[in-house]
């Protein structure tokens, strides 16, 4: 099975760091040079690579790097215990909050986008979780 990296462009990665730790209590794992940051706690690897505004997105296309709020269609989730202490510490490091707790039958869910304008959001589950979807 292959193993999955998560890598987040910011344009400024001592910043990041400090947002993501103190947010949602990743911890430092390792530096990799002044512009790149290995953050561990979410059974993936998360690397905060520092990536300044206006430099080319892709090698092919004119697109730039664009750290205003933008639209992706991946995104993190951060499954927390309790949602509320989770979007007050978020909130207080810079997170917008983009709209009310969402219910439904799995848990809660609060949409937020950091101070990068990288979409994430907050879960909490209940019950069996996303099995809730599913029949038993």
């Amino acid at each position: 099975m292959p193993d999955l990296l998560v890598n987040i462009d910011v344009p400024d990665v001592s910043a990041a760091e400090a947002f993501y730790v103190r947010a949602f209590g990743f911890t430092v794992g390792r530096r990799l040079g002044p512009g790149a940051v290995e953050l561990l706690g979410a059974g993936v690897p998360l690397y905060l690579l520092e990536k300044p505004a206006g430099t080319p997105a892709a090698p092919v296309g004119s697109a730039v790097r664009d750290y205003g709020r933008h639209w992706t269609p991946v995104h993190l989730d951060v499954v927390v215990e309790a949602i509320e202490p989770a979007l007050a510490r978020a909130q207080a490091e810079g997170a917008t909050v983009e709209g009310p707790i969402r219910v439904s039958a799995w848990g809660r869910m609060a949409l937020l986008a950091d101070p990068w304008g990288h979409g994430v959001c907050l879960v909490q589950f209940k019950g069996r979780g996303y099995d809730e979807l599913v029949s038993p």
